[in-house]
């Protein structure tokens, strides 16, 4: 049976206009960039929501947060097929606040990811650029008020920051930790991704002169997350490593080290022309 690749449709919030070349809308694409970013910066226009601007408070409010993609009603679902966000933060901060006093749909959040892969030295300065994945997810977060969807949620972010790590952990949180925890269910309505993969590309004209071609080093450097060697914390009691912190530190280490490094040596991305646009 074949399976479809679902995309977000593009809307007048996702549709990519500059490198165009590079825009992914690809779900399975961009849920695995938000999965696989430690920290998502979340952004709502405080006074937009909550309808009370403010001259002393005029600037957009973006948090560093943690979250996770994923489905409650459905837990099988993969990466490519529709899901939430859920996002773990303080009961009181500002963003649940503003969650719980929102109306309708809920509080209109954006969502963003980006992850470095390599820096592309090239022969001019105007042409230098990075390897990158990058995502972004537009919705409306409400809160999530039913315990078993909060201990759900809980379990799906814990597991994100080492894999399995909850069932490892003092369980079940206690009162005082549920009721300072806020979860956020995001409903997303769109979102995408952009990607730049690749070895450098440099104009025509540079590429022909042969002494800037001989003065100038171009290449990549590729540039990756990794973990070192872990270190037992002031009351550790427990003498050996657990399992699933050092089989998730080898193989994330690869993972990034293996990515980079092929990021770095693929052909650079060719813009495709536009219909109606020139040469």
């Amino acid at each position: 049976m074949v399976r479809h690749t679902l995309e977000y449709p593009k809307d007048i919030h996702n549709t990519v206009n500059r490198y165009k070349h590079q825009a992914v809308y690809s779900l399975t694409t961009i849920h695995t960039f938000i999965n696989t970013t430690p920290v998502l910066h979340a952004n709502t226009n405080l006074h937009k929501v909550s309808f009370s601007p403010s001259p002393e408070d005029p600037f957009p409010v973006i948090l560093p947060l943690i979250g996770q993609m994923g489905s409650f009603s459905r837990p099988s679902a993969s990466l490519g097929d529709p899901l939430e966000c859920y996002l773990h933060g303080y009961v009181s901060s500002r963003i649940m606040n503003l969650s719980r006093a929102s109306g309708g749909k809920g509080l209109p959040i954006c969502i963003a990811a980006s992850k470095v892969d390599g820096l592309v030295l090239t022969l001019t300065p105007n042409s230098h650029n990075y390897n990158y994945r990058s995502a972004v997810l537009f919705g409306h977060a409400t809160l999530v008020e039913d315990l078993d969807e909060k201990l759900w949620a809980m379990e799906l972010i814990t597991n994100s920051v080492v894999p399995d790590r909850w069932r490892h952990t003092r369980l079940p949180p206690n009162a005082a930790e549920m009721q300072s925890t806020q979860i956020l269910r995001v409903k997303i309505d769109s979102g995408s991704a952009k990607v730049r993969e690749g070895v450098p590309n440099d104009e025509k004209g540079d590429l022909g002169n042969k002494e800037v071609l001989g003065s100038v080093w171009t290449g990549v450097l590729p540039l990756y997350e990794q973990f070192g060697e872990p270190v037992p914390g002031p009351y550790n009691e427990v003498a050996e490593i657990p399992a699933h912190v050092l089989e998730y530190r080898e193989s994330l280490n690869k993972r990034n080290f293996e990515y980079a490094g092929a990021a770095a040596r693929k052909d650079a991305p060719v813009k495709k022309k536009e219909p109606g646009e020139e040469d």
